[in-house]
C-alpha cells in the first residue's frame, strides 16, 4: 500500500476524540498493552464503544489484539506510530521551491 494512503487512513483513524483517548490511553500502557476490561475501567466507556473504535484502530494497523482465555489484550503497534511520525518528519525544514509566478 502506498505510504501516503496508508498514513493518511491511521491519521484518519485517530481523527475522533475517543479513539485518539484510547490510543493515548495504549500508549501510556506502553508494550504490555492492556485489556478491553482495563480500557473500560480507566476510560469509564461502554464495552461496545470501546469494540467500535478499538476496530478502528486494529484495521488502521495502529493496535493489536490478542485474545488470552476469555480476555482480549490491546497493544499499540509502534512501529506503525512510527512510521507515521517519521512519514511526517521526513522532509522537515528542507523547504519548498516555490514557482515564480509571471517569469519567462
Amino acid at each position: 500500500m502506498d505510504k501516503l494512503i496508508s498514513t493518511a487512513q491511521r491519521f484518519a483513524a485517530l481523527g475522533h476524540e475517543h479513539r485518539l483517548e484510547l490510543f493515548r490511553a495504549l500508549v501510556k500502557a506502553g508494550d504490555q498493552g492492556m485489556t478491553v476490561g482495563e480500557l473500560q475501567s480507566v476510560l469509564g466507556r461502554p464495552a461496545s464503544t470501546l469494540a467500535f473504535h478499538l476496530r478502528e484502530l486494529v484495521n488502521a494497523g495502529l493496535v493489536t489484539q490478542e485474545k488470552e482465555g476469555r480476555s482480549v489484550h490491546c497493544r499499540v503497534n509502534f512501529k506503525a506510530l512510527d512510521d507515521m511520525l517519521q512519514f511526517v518528519k521526513q522532509d522537515c525544514c528542507k523547504g519548498i521551491a516555490l514557482p515564480v509566478f509571471g517569469a519567462k
